[in-house]
C-alpha cells in the first residue's frame, strides 16, 4: 500500500481573516441585492413593456377589423396606416403583411392554431432578427379574419443590459468598500496583539519593567491587567530569584574562604601526612577550587540578572589576546591558527571578561569532548573586508546531538543529553556566561558539529572589528 501525505495549507492570519470576512460579507450581500433589484427590475420592465404592446396591439386589431368592415379591399392600405409594427392579417384565407420579412413561417404553429383556428387571443415571446420579439395573435371573429402584430423587444434588453453593467459595478464598489472596512477594522483589532506581541518580546529580551497601556475598552482591558499582572508576578519572581542567588553566593564566599585558607595551611604540610591523607587533602583541594569557581560563576549571574554589569573596554589585539586567554586555561598548549591578514586585527573589549569566554570554551573542549581542542581566528564571512571576525574553538570529540545545540547555552545545562558527551565536571554555567559576555560585546556564540571531515564539536564566537593596526580611527 503506497502512502501519500498531503501539503498542509499554510493557514491565514487574523487581519487576513477579519479582512477576507468582510470582503466576501460585502460580496454576498451586493451580489444578493442585484440579483433580487435585477429580477424586480426585470420583471417591472417587461411586464410594463408587454402591457403596453398587447393594449395596442388591441386598438391596433379593432382599427383594421372597422377599416374592412368599411372596404373589404383595403386590407394593404389598412394595414400600412398602422405606424411602425410588423402585422400580419389572414382575411379570406388570404396572409397581408406590412412587411416582406414578417410572414406566417415567423408565427409558431401552436399561437396559429390557438387564435386561427380556437379563437383565443394569445401571445409568445420568439426571437427575431437575433433579438427578442412579442408577437400577439388577435381573433377578428366580426370578419373572419385573424390579426397579428409583432413588437421588438430589444429596447427592453438594452435598459437591462445598462442596468446589469450598473449593478456589476455597484457590486464591485460594494466589495472595494468592503474590504477596506475590513482593513480598517482589522487594523484596530490587531493593533492590540501587535502591541502585546512587542512587550513580551522586550519582556523576553530581559525589559521586565515593560507595560500595556491601560485602555478604557472593556473587552481590552481584560488582557491588558491579565498581562501586565503576569509581568509583574514574573518580574517578582526573576528578582526574587536574583536575590536568592546572590545572597546564597555571598553567603558561601565567608565559609568557602576558610575552607581554602585551610587547605593552604594543609597544603604547606602536605609532605608531613601519610599517604591516605595526601590522597583526601588533594580531593579537598579540587572540590575547593570548583566550589571557588561555581560561587564566582553565581555572583557573576546574579549581577546579570541584575543589570550590574559594566564593561571596561580597551583595544586587545585579537592574536596577541587569544594566545593569552589560552594560556590561562586548563590546556595552556592549545593549537591556535590565525589567518595571516587578521594577525593586526584590533577588537574593543573587556579583557577580563572576554579572556573568561576563551577559557570557558578550551575548558568546556577538555572536559566534555575527550579530545584536543583547537583555535582557529577567521573572518566572519567569505568577503575579506567583513566587519565581522570568528573565533572558532573545536575539537576532535564524539559531537553534538542536535537537541544539544541550543541546550547547552542554558544555565546549569551540563550537556550529555545524548548520552555521548561526559557531565563529570562544572556546574553548567560556563557556557551560559560565555553567551551573556559576548552579548555585552554586541557579538554572537553558537555551537555545531565540525564539517570539515572530522568528528567533534565547534564552538563559534563572533564579534565585531574595531580596526586593524596601521589603519587610521576617528
Amino acid at each position: 500500500m503506497t502512502g501519500f501525505s498531503l501539503r498542509k495549507i499554510p493557514s491565514l492570519g487574523l487581519r487576513n481573516r477579519i479582512l477576507l470576512t468582510f470582503g466576501a460579507g460585502a460580496l454576498v450581500l451586493s451580489a444578493i441585492l442585484a440579483f433580487t433589484t435585477y429580477g424586480i427590475t426585470k420583471s417591472s420592465l417587461v411586464k410594463q413593456r408587454e402591457t403596453t404592446i398587447i393594449n395596442q396591439a388591441y386598438i391596433n386589431a379593432r382599427r383594421v377589423q372597422r377599416d374592412l368592415i368599411v372596404d373589404p379591399t383595403a386590407v394593404n392600405d389598412s394595414l400600412d396606416q398602422l405606424g411602425a409594427p410588423e402585422r400580419l392579417l389572414l382575411f379570406q384565407n388570404v396572409w397581408s403583411t406590412s412587411s416582406p420579412l414578417f410572414g406566417p413561417n415567423q408565427i409558431p404553429p401552436l399561437l396559429q392554431t390557438r387564435v386561427i383556428d380556437e379563437l383565443l387571443a394569445s401571445r409568445m415571446i420568439i426571437e427575431y432578427r437575433g433579438s427578442s420579439a412579442l408577437i400577439i395573435g388577435i381573433p377578428l371573429p366580426q370578419i373572419h379574419a385573424s390579426y397579428f402584430e409583432l413588437n421588438s423587444l430589444s429596447e427592453v434588453s438594452r435598459t437591462l443590459h445598462s442596468v446589469r453593467l450598473a449593478l456589476l459595478l455597484s457590486t464591485i464598489i460594494t466589495t472595494l468598500v468592503g474590504i477596506c472596512l475590513g482593513a480598517i477594522a482589522s487594523r484596530r483589532v490587531v493593533r492590540p496583539l501587535a502591541s502585546a506581541a512587542v512587550a513580551a518580546r522586550a519582556i523576553a529580551d530581559g525589559r521586565l519593567d515593560t507595560r500595556l497601556e491601560p485602555t478604557d475598552d472593556p473587552d481590552l482591558q481584560v488582557l491588558t491587567n491579565s498581562f501586565n499582572d503576569m509581568v509583574v508576578a514574573l518580574q517578582q519572581r526573576v528578582e526574587r530569584d536574583a536575590r536568592f542567588t546572590s545572597d546564597v553566593s555571598h553567603e558561601l564566599r565567608s565559609p568557602l574562604m576558610t575552607l581554602s585558607a585551610s587547605a593552604e595551611v594543609m597544603m604547606a604540610r602536605r609532605d608531613e601526612l601519610p599517604e591516605r591523607s595526601k590522597a583526601a587533602l588533594d580531593l579537598l583541594v579540587g572540590d575547593v577550587t570548583r566550589f571557588q569557581g561555581l560561587v564566582e560563576d553565581l555572583l557573576e549571574i546574579s549581577r546579570f540578572d541584575a543589570g550590574a554589569i559594566r564593561l571596561l573596554k580597551e583595544n586587545l589585539v585579537l592574536n596577541e589576546f587569544v594566545h593569552q586567554a589560552v594560556s590561562i586555561s586548563s590546556l595552556p598548549e592549545t593549537e591556535i591558527y590565525c589567518d595571516p591578514d587578521l594577525v593586526q586585527l584590533v577588537i574593543s573589549g573587556d579583557r577580563r571578561r572576554l579572556a573568561r569566554v576563551i577559557a570557558n570554551l578550551v575548558d568546556n573542549a577538555r572536559l566534555h569532548s575527550g579530545g584536543t581542542a583547537s583555535i582557529i581566528i577567521t573572518h566572519g564571512d567569505s568577503e575579506e573586508l567583513s566587519d565581522k571576525v570568528w573565533i572558532i574553538v573545536q575539537d576532535d570529540g564524539a559531537g553534538l546531538a542536535d537537541e544539544e545545540l541550543e541546550l547547552i547555552f542554558e544555565r546549569f545545562s551540563r550537556g550529555g543529553t545524548s548520552g555521548r558527551r561526559s557531565a563529570s565536571e562544572g556546574a553548567g554555567l560556563g557556557l551560559a556566561l560565555a553567551r551573556e559576555h559576548v552579548a555585552l560585546h554586541g557579538g554572537r556564540i553558537w555551537a555545531e558539529n565540525r564539517s570539515d571531515g572530522h568528528t567533534g564539536a565547534r564552538f563559534v564566537v563572533e564579534l565585531p572589528i574595531a580596526f586593524r593596526t596601521g589603519e587610521t580611527t576617528s
